[in-house]
């Protein structure tokens, strides 16, 4: 099994730990034996970025996890956004050929991860991600889900087979990367990566998946969020500048 991580990875893993606490370190610990049986070049991007004044202690727990272990790379910052300037600052401290982003939160199986990958390389894509085929987590979100989507296939791409435009894991090669401008840093990076890889023609692929309830916490997408996601949606579509 790899044991030391090179200078350009086969495959970085950015993983979102806002807020995850000490759950965040039998996450990793799964993870990074995922990776490590499916002998995988990988390195692990924690970020941890903390709000001003937060009693959090999630940078602290992964800055320790992260010592002597080379493969672990942490980034926390104090916070100028949310997820999406979260989900920014990690990719783009990954050096992969290929990068994976996902939440810390275990509300989708850990082993996605590889899954995900391997379908990227199977298939030749440049992006591959999953979609919530089963939900755990209420009505309330998978209502405002189907709603979402249906607004963003009427949008961006109608006619297209894609499904559940937020999910994760998503995975992607170096160059796909590159070709986007991401600069959202609210909730809607998620759709902004589809958006940009719609736009750039590239080749997206889709493994379904299941999402689980969050028992540790209520959800943190309020009224304001889907106000929010609404706003994005149009914007993105009709006014910002290509």
């Amino acid at each position: 099994m790899p044991q030391s991580v090179t200078s350009v990875p086969e495959l970085s893993v950015v993983v979102l730990c806002y807020r995850a606490g000490y759950y965040i370190k039998d996450f990793v610990a799964q993870l990074e034996k995922e990776l490590e049986d499916d002998q995988i070049d990988y390195e692990l991007i924690l970020v941890a970025n903390y709000d001003s004044g937060s009693t959090d202690n999630t940078p602290t727990i992964v800055t320790q996890m992260a010592e002597n272990k080379p493969r672990f790379r942490v980034v926390s910052k104090e916070k100028k956004g949310r997820m999406g300037w979260d989900m920014r600052s990690g990719l783009e401290s990954a050096r992969g050929k290929h990068i994976a982003v996902i939440d810390g939160d275990g509300q989708m199986p850990i082993s996605d991860v590889v899954k995900v990958y391997r379908m990227l390389h199977a298939g030749n894509y440049d992006l591959v991600k999953t979609y919530r085929a089963q939900r755990h987590d209420g009505y309330y979100r998978t209502a405002l889900s189907s709603v979402y989507n249906v607004l963003f296939k009427v949008l961006y791409m109608p006619g297209y087979p894609l499904h559940d435009i937020n999910s994760k894991p998503k995975v992607m090669t170096r160059e796909c990367y590159e070709k986007f401008n991401l600069v959202s840093s609210d909730w809607f990076t998620d759709a902004e990566i589809m958006i940009e890889a719609l736009n750039n023609k590239l080749s997206i692929g889709e493994l379904s998946t299941i999402f689980y309830e969050n028992e540790r916490r209520k959800t943190l997408v309020g009224y304001d969020t889907v106000v929010e996601f609404i706003y994005n949606l149009f914007y993105y579509r009709f006014f910002k500048k290509k």
